[in-house]
């Protein structure tokens, strides 16, 4: 199949995967934006609350896997395309649930929907686009899950003061019915993609002893991100509501300024990557190190300034959503000549939420036990391991991105 060179059709496939990405992202994350409000109507403890973020951690990172396999053999707008649906139903159908375990169930199986949306996009972005396009379509796509953290915590507030917590769910689900129709209609089809599946399962090679030795070091490396960035990021408007002591309404909106400052951090580290530091590992080593540092003060200054807490915050999670654009997004087109692009991007994919699996629980139960502060701590000795292990493994990989 030839790739799509033309300067329209390339922006209208790019904006329809970035649509997709946000819709993912809302009808994901929005249950994690509304906890410190579900908490507080329902009196519910943070650890309860939070295993239905667990379980969609597991569920969605367990999919990867799954979503990835599938994505190398059948065709890639259908798997999306179920995804949608499902994850539309378990939207509706948690505004019905009258316990944790119950919408514990529920989101376990909205995480199992929402994993066979970006393994196969990676796969549709790689078979359409040129090697620099994808490095762009990458970047923008990835202001998908930012655009959709922004509204999801502009509209959370809003759906509380009107109807309560179980609005922004319903919202969601319409949000994506919408994008179901519009992915039909617009995405490519059958015939543009079977070709290019075929071929790539022919030339399909065995993974070579230097790409075994590396895996361990990055998956590790992108299991560490998925804990700071998804755990940060979830329990920060508790965070910042139990120091400063103020309302689950407005700390929610303080939310707001994490997915904006990841924005910045996407076009900084995709500029850093294309004109300074190519090599991934590297590259992913010092964001780490950025985010330790902010981790560091934050701790040390711990309760002095909310807003410079929800900066230093910001600039936590703004480096590991760099970490995951590297290393998810720029990392599986290596696997190309193994034939294992949609597999490769399942499999890291499912680092990201191993990491996020255990931090959903493990942090509200540490913050519970020891304190924001002593948490806090824990977010910049997770960094600095982070930075560690992707320094640790750098020149290897290096050596193996030239042979690729």
């Amino acid at each position: 199949m030839n790739k799509i060179t033309e300067t329209h059709a390339v922006n209208r496939m790019i904006l329809l995967f970035t649509a997709l990405y946000l819709i993912s992202y809302v009808t994901r994350i929005n249950y994690g934006a509304v906890i410190a409000e579900l908490v507080s109507a329902e009196g519910i403890q943070k650890s309860l609350a939070s295993l239905a973020l667990t379980a969609s951690a597991v569920t969605y990172g367990a999919g990867q896997l799954i979503s990835g396999f599938l994505g190398d053999r059948i065709q890639a707008k259908k798997l999306i395309f179920s995804g949608l649906l499902v994850t539309i139903f378990m939207n509706l159908l948690i505004p019905f649930c009258r316990t944790p375990y119950q919408m514990t169930a529920v989101w376990g199986i909205n995480g199992m929907a929402q994993a066979f949306m970006w393994p196969p996009l990676v796969k549709i972005m790689t078979v359409l686009f040129t090697e620099e396009t994808y490095k762009k379509a990458c970047v923008i796509v990835s202001w998908g899950s930012s655009c959709g953290t922004i509204l999801v915590y502009l509209l959370s507030p809003v759906c509380i003061y009107f109807a309560g917590w179980r609005a922004i769910f319903v919202l969601s689900a319409l949000c994506a019915a919408v994008m179901a129709a519009i992915w039909l209609k617009k995405c490519p089809g059958v015939k543009e993609f079977s070709g290019v599946a075929a071929t790539e399962t022919q030339e399909r090679k065995p993974l070579t002893r230097n790409i075994i030795f590396l895996l361990p070091g990055i998956m590790l490396a992108i299991a560490l991100q998925g804990m700071l960035r998804d755990g940060v990021t979830t329990w920060m408007p508790s965070y910042i509501s139990e120091t400063f002591h103020l309302s689950s309404k407005i700390s929610i909106l303080t939310g707001v300024v994490l997915p904006v400052f990841s924005i910045v951090t996407f076009q900084v580290t995709s500029l850093i990557y294309r004109k300074k530091v190519r090599n991934e590992l590297l590259l992913s080593g010092m964001l780490y190190l950025t985010g330790f540092t902010a981790a560091l003060v934050l701790a040390l200054t711990n309760g002095a300034n909310a807003g410079l807490s929800v900066f230093l915050t910001a600039l936590l999670t703004g480096s590991m959503h760099g970490v995951n654009l590297i290393l998810v997004c720029m990392v599986p087109p290596y696997f190309k000549r193994f034939g294992r692009i949609s597999f490769a991007s399942g499999m890291l994919n499912f680092c990201t939420y191993v990491g996020s699996a255990v931090s959903a629980f493990g942090m509200a139960v540490f913050s519970e036990r020891f304190g924001w502060n002593s948490t806090v701590f824990l977010w910049s000795a997770i960094a600095l391991f982070g930075g560690g292990a992707c320094l640790a493994i750098s020149k290897c990989w290096g050596r193996f991105a030239k042979e690729a």
